[in-house]
C-alpha cells in the first residue's frame, strides 16, 4: 500500500468519557497531519458504545479542541460523509450482524461466565501465579448440549473470540519494525456484550473495514490490542490496515505523563491563554522532528515535511517550561493589533470587576508594543512539577488599567535608599514630570538629567519611579510606560507613593 497515496484515510476515533488531553490530542494532529501531507483524508470517528462511561460534555470538548488547533476533518461529526454514521451507537446493528458472522464461520463462540465466576477464576489464576490473561476459555469447548441448556435458562452470554492457542500473530508497523506476540499469551477476547453492545475491539475492526482506513496511527499503549486485531481480520477474511504506534509521552521526569506534570485537558490550555499554533507546533514536537536543531515550524511547514519516517520509536518529554517558552516566541511575532484582539479576552475575564469595561481596543494596541516581550501566556501558567508560575497578561499588565495600584511601601526603597531620599527623590520627579509633555523622548531628557542634578545614577532614580506608577519592580521599559499612562495617572500615583512613604 503507497503511504503517500492519495487514497490514504486515517481517522482519529476519541471515546467521550472524558475531556481530551495531550496525548489523546497528539494522536489527532499526527493523523491529521499525515493526511494533509499525502493529499488523503482525515475522518473523525465517534466511539461511543461504553455508554456507561460517558461523560457530559465530553463530545463538545473533543470537536471544540479540534476546532482550536485548526485541525479540519473531511467526514465525521457536523460534515458528514460517504462512509456514515460516524457514531458508533448509531452503528450497532452493523457490530451484531458481524459477530454472528464470526459465530457461523467458528471464529467466536457464547461465553456464559457470570461476572462472579470470571472474578474467581481471576484470584485463582492470580494465586497460581499463572499467565494474567483475564478468561480461561472455560466456555469455549462447550457442547451443543450444554449450550443449550444454558439457553434455555435464559443465561446471558457474551461474544468472544476464538483466539488461536498456539502459534504466533505477526504483523509490520511502520515506526517499529516487525513485531510477533505468541498466541498463549492472548486471551479470547469479549467482541459483544451481553446488553448487545460492542467492545471496542470489534467496533474498531468493523468501522476501519467499512470506512476503508488505510492507515492506524495510535499511542502505543494499543500495541498490545494490535494482534488480536489482526487475528480479528483474518477471521473475517479482511486486509488489516497498516499500523504505526506512537511513541508515549512522558513528564519531565521520565514518569508516566499526568496532571502532576500539567497535562491537564486540551481545552485547559486554551482557556489559559496559550496560542493555538504554539500548541500545534508544540504537539508535533512530542515524538515527531525535521532535524536535531529546528525547533519552530508554521502550520504549512509541518504539512509539508511530516512524515511517519521521522517519528521517533522512543518516548517523548513533555515539558511545561519549553510550551511557555515556544507560546512566548509566537506571542512575539502577533502585531500590535493581533496581540490585542487575543489579550482582550484575558484583561475581560482577569482583571478586577472596578476596571471599566468594554475595555479599550485602541489603548490595548498602544501596551501591545510594551507587553509583548513579557508575556509568554496570555492567562497564565500555575507552578506544576517543579516549574515556576507563570503570570497572565492580567496580572503583568494590570497597573495600565486600575485606578489604584497596591503594593508593599518597602519596594520603593531601592539600592539601599532611606525613606527620605526616596520621598525626596520622587518630589523631584514629580515636579519635573508636572510641566513635561509626556512623550518618550521628552520623558528621558527629563528625568535623565534630574538623576544628575540630584547626584544618582539614573537606575537609581528610576526604580523609585517605577514601583510608584507600575507596583512592580519588573515592567516594561519606563520612559515608553509613563507615556501610556499619562500625566495625570502617574503623578497621581507619584503623589500616593509619596503619602506611603510618609506614613512608613
Amino acid at each position: 500500500m503507497d503511504m503517500n497515496s492519495t487514497n490514504v484515510r486515517v481517522r482519529y476515533a476519541p471515546s467521550p468519557t472524558g475531556f481530551p488531553h495531550i496525548g489523546n490530542i497528539r494522536t489527532a494532529l499526527f493523523n491529521w497531519l499525515f493526511a494533509r501531507h499525502s493529499g488523503g483524508k482525515f475522518i473523525v470517528r465517534i466511539e461511543d458504545t461504553d455508554q456507561t462511561r460517558k461523560v457530559d460534555g465530553a463530545l463538545e470538548a473533543i470537536l471544540d479542541s479540534l476546532r482550536w488547533l485548526g485541525l479540519d476533518w473531511d467526514e465525521g461529526p457536523e460534515v458528514g460523509g460517504g462512509y456514515g454514521p460516524y457514531v458508533q451507537s448509531e452503528r450497532v446493528e452493523l457490530y451484531r450482524k458481524h459477530a454472528q458472522q464470526l459465530l457461523d464461520n467458528g471464529s467466536a463462540y457464547k461465553c456464559y461466565c457470570t461476572p462472579e465466576r470470571l472474578e474467581r477464576m481471576r484470584a485463582e489464576m492470580s494465586q497460581r501465579k499463572e499467565s494474567a490473561r483475564s478468561y480461561d476459555r472455560h466456555c469455549r469447548d462447550l457442547s451443543d448440549k450444554e449450550r443449550v441448556e444454558l439457553e434455555s435458562k435464559g443465561a446471558p452470554s457474551v461474544i468472544r473470540l476464538k483466539v488461536p492457542a498456539d502459534g504466533q500473530t505477526k504483523f509490520h508497523d511502520l515506526i517499529r519494525g516487525d513485531i510477533t506476540f505468541e498466541n498463549s499469551e492472548l486471551d479470547d477476547l469479549v467482541l459483544l456484550k451481553s446488553d448487545g453492545y460492542p467492545t471496542y475491539h470489534l467496533a474498531n475492526i468493523v468501522d476501519d473495514r467499512f470506512m476503508e482506513i488505510t492507515h492506524v496511527m495510535r499511542a502505543d499503549e494499543w500495541l498490545s490490542s494490535t494482534p488480536r486485531h489482526v487475528i480479528l481480520y483474518n477471521a473475517f477474511g479482511w486486509e488489516p490496515p497498516l499500523y504505526a504506534h506512537l511513541p508515549m509521552i512522558l513528564g519531565p521526569d521520565k514518569s508516566k505523563l499526568s496532571k502532576r506534570h500539567g497535562a491537564t485537558a486540551l481545552i485547559d490550555y486554551c482557556d489559559r491563554g496559550y496560542l493555538p499554533e504554539a500548541m500545534l507546533n508544540f504537539l508535533a514536537m512530542l515524538g515527531w522532528a525535521l532535524d536535531d536543531k529546528t525547533e519552530i515550524f508554521s502550520r504549512d511547514e509541518l504539512i509539508k515535511n511530516f512524515t511517519i519516517e521521522r517519528i521517533s520509536k522512543t518516548a517523548a518529554v513533555f515539558s511545561q517550561d519549553k510550551l511557555i517558552w515556544m507560546n512566548g516566541v509566537y506571542i512575539r511575532e502577533l502585531s500590535d493589533a493581533d496581540f490585542a484582539e487575543r489579550a482582550l479576552p484575558f484583561l475581560d475575564r482577569d482583571l478586577p470587576a472596578s476596571v471599566a469595561r468594554p475595555i479599550s481596543k485602541d489603548y490595548l494596541i498602544q501596551i501591545a508594543s510594551l507587553m509583548r516581550e513579557r508575556v509568554k501566556v496570555f492567562g497564565g501558567a500555575p507552578a506544576v512539577g517543579g516549574t515556576a508560575a507563570e503570570e497572565g497578561i492580567a496580572e503583568q499588565a494590570g497597573f495600565f488599567f486600575l485606578d489604584e495600584i497596591e503594593y508593599d511601601t518597602k519596594m520603593l526603597l531601592v539600592k539601599g535608599m532611606d525613606k527620605q531620599k526616596a520621598a525626596s527623590a520622587l518630589s523631584a520627579a514629580k515636579e519635573r514630570l508636572s510641566g513635561c509633555e509626556f512623550e518618550h523622548d521628552a520623558l528621558e531628557s527629563t528625568l535623565r538629567p534630574l538623576a544628575d542634578e540630584l547626584g544618582m545614577k539614573p537606575g537609581v532614580l528610576f526604580g523609585p519611579i517605577r514601583i510608584a506608577v507600575t507596583g512592580r519592580t519588573a515592567a516594561p521599559p519606563l520612559f515608553q510606560t509613563l507615556s501610556v499612562l499619562g500625566r495625570d495617572r502617574c503623578l497621581k500615583r507619584i503623589s500616593s507613593a509619596i503619602d506611603k512613604l510618609s506614613k512608613f
